[in-house]
């Protein structure tokens, strides 16, 4: 469960890759760190779990039989993707536009960390742009320092 005032990051730190080789776990911190992004939602289209942004899905997800599946948008890093061993182009088609899917073993070390980063990267490829201008204000808050109390100088 997300602790007030915990970034999308600390969530995923809180979780690393020695505890997340449980692919339930792992799967349960990629849809907290999803819906901590403004104007998401959960859905469940055959089965499988979609966080969608204004009604469009950015990641999907799939745990069956022990074998975790993560797909995900990747417009900028997606080549870069493609040479990991557990990635491939997403079926249907999507592979053509930049969607990767990722998937995981029971037993396999999943990458909790790297996945948060696809979620955001994805996030930013799918969310309609006045999404994406309140996000980027919403971090710009939280990136700037507090202001300092105290007297003011004055120079002459």
């Amino acid at each position: 469960m997300k602790k007030i005032g915990e970034s999308r990051s600390e969530i995923c730190y809180r979780t690393r890759m020695a505890k997340a080789n449980d692919l339930k776990k792992a799967q349960a911190v990629l849809r907290e760190h999803a819906l901590a992004f403004p104007e998401t939602t959960e859905d469940f289209p055959w089965g499988h779990m979609a966080i969608k942004v204004k009604g469009k899905g950015f990641v999907f997800t799939y745990l069956h039989e022990g074998t975790l599946s993560v797909s995900v948008k990747l417009p900028v890093s997606g080549a870069m993707a493609l040479q990991l061993a557990f990635a491939s182009r997403t079926g249907y088609g999507l592979g053509k536009s930049g969607w990767v899917t990722a998937r995981f073993a029971e037993g396999d070390a999943v990458p909790v960390d790297m996945l948060c980063d696809w979620l955001d990267e994805s996030y930013r490829a799918i969310a309609p742009k006045r999404v994406l201008a309140q996000l980027e204000a919403d971090e710009s808050v939280v990136a700037k320092p507090p202001a300092r109390k105290g007297k003011k100088r004055t120079t002459e």
